[in-house]
């Protein structure tokens, strides 16, 4: 079987197992599933910049913000989302968050490298201000709470139905973005991250080719939005700080950037220590620091490039003993 197949044949098995298992788990364990499976969704987005484009950005926080906000609002004020009509906010809330990227997008996308990374600060910084300022909108400080999860036939207040709506999400947009990453589309965003200058001259339009990718990223990062603020029943300027973007950049660089699924393992890893080893120790913080220390220094591709680290070990020690001995015999 060829090894591609074998790790989507794998990846399958295991997300088959967690949506059987975690509804037996205590409620406290559903909760920290549901909330990793939406953040996750932010981090994938921002893998689609990091791992195939090469575009590190730090304003994934503001298309997550324009979702959760939209949805609050929404809710709060206008008691929209709250029926069969939150499949129309789940839709607007992409729809927002692309509009706000395709924005960014024409200033961001004229830099590169660092200046790219600074670009997207601030320009996600902005939208923290506006969440943090506009208080006839946003709140301010205090945020926009949720008192009730959507009811449409099915009632999302139950956490194991609510968990398989967020999966369901999820799962979704999994498949979209690895459909994504492996098209031809998928294939030039790559092109470019190896070598730009190359792409270029071979006839391809870079620049439109990193602006899509960066609409996309921001859509998802707004369903993210969507689906984490009725996960934690509120949403405030917490969210869209630089904080948050800065959690979704080393999820993505700890499971494995340009995998996709490695997004999924890094939010999985920080949430369970940040969630619930913090809840056993006060000395949390250490682990979560050292846990990216050791990665970043004996696992540069992430926690995915384990069994890759795994097999070289294999055949290098299995070379080492095929290797004849021609060492002089001592006298």
């Amino acid at each position: 079987m060829a090894p591609l197949r074998m790790k989507v044949l794998i990846v399958i098995a295991i997300l088959a197992a967690a949506a059987l298992i975690v509804p037996h788990t205590n409620p406290f364990v559903i909760l920290l599933a549901t909330r990793a499976l939406a953040f996750s969704i932010l981090v994938m987005s921002l893998d689609i910049l990091l791992g195939f484009t090469g575009l590190a950005s730090l304003g994934q926080a503001a298309y997550l913000g324009v979702g959760a906000y939209l949805t609050a609002i929404l809710a709060a004020r206008y008691q929209i989302g709250l029926g069969y009509d939150f499949w129309l906010v789940a839709a607007l809330g992409m729809l927002g968050a692309a509009v706000l990227a395709a924005l960014f997008g024409l200033l961001a996308i004229r830099a590169s490298g660092v200046y790219f990374l600074m670009i997207t600060l601030a320009l996600g910084q902005c939208v923290w201000g506006l969440a943090y300022r506009w208080n006839s909108l946003t709140g301010g400080d205090n945020g926009i709470n949720l008192q009730h999860r959507p009811k449409f036939g099915i009632d999302l207040a139950d956490q194991v139905t609510f968990f398989y709506v967020v999966f369901g999400f999820f799962a979704a947009s999994l498949l979209i973005m690895y459909t994504l990453v492996r098209s031809p589309f998928g294939r030039s965003l790559a092109g470019i991250r190896e070598r730009e200058l190359r792409m270029k001259i071979l006839g391809y339009n870079t620049w439109l080719h990193k602006y899509i990718a960066f609409i996309i990223a921001g859509a998802f990062g707004g369903l993210a939005g969507v689906l984490w603020v009725h996960t934690a029943g509120i949403v405030s300027p917490e969210n869209v700080v630089l904080t948050t973007s800065v959690d979704a950049l080393l999820m993505a660089v700890l499971g494995g950037p340009g995998t996709l699924i490695g997004g999924v393992i890094g939010a999985s890893v920080v949430l369970f220590i940040r969630e619930y080893l913090s809840t056993l120790v006060h000395w949390w913080q250490y682990v979560l620091g050292g846990v990216y220390v050791l990665v970043i220094l004996y696992l540069p591709g992430g926690l995915m490039s384990i069994p890759g680290r795994i097999r070289q070990w294999r055949a290098a020690r299995s070379e080492a003993a095929d290797t004849p001995n021609l060492a002089p015999a001592r006298q």
